[in-house]
């Protein structure tokens, strides 16, 4: 007989929800989008979970439907950077990620920011890198507009290259100290990139952090997003919404890591995903419908049916039929979000097939086409649901966004997480101090050069 599979970890991080559809901003307890108290709330609730990190979203322009702002949006988008450095003061293990954009960023820059933040908390940092290819978004930009879709991660990629090589251009060997004066000094040397988009010639400002340099995480499903996130992440931040979808993806990723030289424990993937909780397993079905119901209300349906029809519908009910209307094709009509269909048409017939199959309003439709990973059921239900995608390859854990905020996580903190630990699968206290530690991840080592050019002279 064969020895039986080791059990896996799971691993755990809480997403500030923000600004989106997903949050039930109606909730008489839902707080606020800016004040400082609710990611406080959040955060402190996600470390006394144990969990790995926090995770903060980016928004870099306001979004706006049919030529008006998008009403979530007004109540304000604060600067990544600021938020997670001020957590800092207020957590003592707790992971701390952020989504920033490599488009719109300079590399010295980047390097500098997530440095002082790694440094700032210990080794706790973590930069999502995400692109953008929207020429409405990059209006704010000098080079708005400018970057094809195609080149994004290429620019992406040497983004990171460069960036790391600043980070590592720092030895450990590099201090000089005169013993009669008590004078420090360090030779610090030149890094030097000349690429496609950088011709730089740095020395750079920190050394290196507690934990080599910050984790990278990546958010992209195009094959080109999955090469990038195969080659460069720590973490994969996706979504999946079945076990058989997790376990292709997870497979997928996975066995691209070997051409780059990496082994399968180099790279976490962790979807995102909500949850209900309820005292029975009805109890928490019926709470889920309602909040989806919340989630979902009647304009918002309107407005998700308007982005791939690319018209306005506003005088279609939205607990009545799809229009009978073919799409115009206005990829337009909705600027700054990522949800605009490629081909409206096919999205158009296959939601018609749907909405006829299943007897679907244009409500009950956004409904269940726009609904995420969700776990629904007993805290002891929830646990067994997300420890089956762990154990079976579907995920290595996952990031939670909860309905509510900023309380919406305390229930599984409270309800889940015992659960979890029960079943052995997840840790009952810290073990290490920086984000590698809680994510197990190897300390990265320390590189003079990478390839395409950047180097350390």
């Amino acid at each position: 007989m064969s020895p039986a599979k080791p059990r896996k970890t799971v691993h755990l991080a809480a997403h500030f929800p923000g600004v989106n559809n997903t949050t039930v901003w109606a909730d008489p307890r839902s707080g606020s989008q800016v004040e400082f108290a609710s990611f406080e709330h959040l955060a402190r609730t996600a470390e006394r979970g144990l969990f790995d990190f926090f995770f903060l979203a980016e928004g870099l322009r306001l979004r706006e439907h049919r030529d008006r702002i998008h009403d979530l949006d007004v109540v304000g988008r604060p600067d990544t950077f600021t938020v997670l450095n001020a957590l800092a003061g207020v957590t003592e293990k707790l992971g701390l990620a952020g989504t920033i954009n490599s488009t719109y960023n300079e590399p010295f820059e980047l390097a500098k920011q997530f440095a002082t933040l790694d440094h700032l908390s210990g080794g706790r940092a973590a930069w999502n890198v995400v692109t953008s290819s929207d020429a409405f978004t990059g209006e704010n930009f000098r080079r708005g507009g400018y970057l094809d879709h195609a080149d994004r991660y290429r620019r992406a990629a040497e983004v990171v290259d460069v960036t790391r090589a600043l980070w590592d251009s720092w030895s450990a060997d590099s201090l000089v100290v005169d013993r009669e004066d008590g004078v420090f000094s360090r030779e610090v040397p030149e890094t030097r990139h000349k690429g496609q988009q950088f011709d730089i010639a740095a020395r750079f400002v920190l050394p290196a952090s507690p934990q080599g340099h910050p984790v990278l995480l990546q958010a992209g499903d195009s094959d080109d997003g999955r090469e990038f996130g195969a080659a460069t992440a720590d973490a994969i931040f996706t979504g999946h919404g079945t076990l058989e979808a997790g376990q292709a993806f997870y497979a997928d990723i996975k066995g691209r890591l070997a051409k780059y030289g990496r082994a399968h424990e180099d790279l976490k993937i962790l979807p995102a995903a909500t949850f209900v909780l309820g005292d029975t397993d009805a109890e928490a079905h019926e709470r889920a419908r309602h909040i989806r119901l919340q989630q979902v209300g009647p304009q918002t349906a309107i407005a998700f049916l308007e982005q791939v029809w690319g018209r306005d519908l506003s005088e279609y009910d939205p607990d009545g039929p799809l229009p009978d209307v073919e799409p115009s094709g206005d990829v337009n009509i909705t600027r700054g979000r990522v949800r605009h269909a490629k081909d409206p048409r096919a999205v158009a017939d296959a939601w018609r097939a749907k909405a006829e199959a299943e007897n679907l309003s244009i409500r009950e439709l956004i409904i269940e086409v726009t609904a995420r990973q969700q776990f629904i059921g007993t805290p002891a239900a929830v646990a067994a649901q997300i420890d089956e995608y762990v154990q079976n390859d579907a995920a290595d854990g996952f990031i939670l966004v909860p309905h509510l905020t900023p309380g919406g996580l305390d229930d599984f903190v409270d309800r889940v997480v015992p659960e979890l630990q029960e079943r052995g699968s997840f840790r009952t206290e810290y073990t290490g101090t920086t984000l590698r530690d809680h994510l197990g991840l190897r300390h990265p080592q320390h590189r003079t050069t990478v390839h395409e050019g950047a180097r350390a002279s």
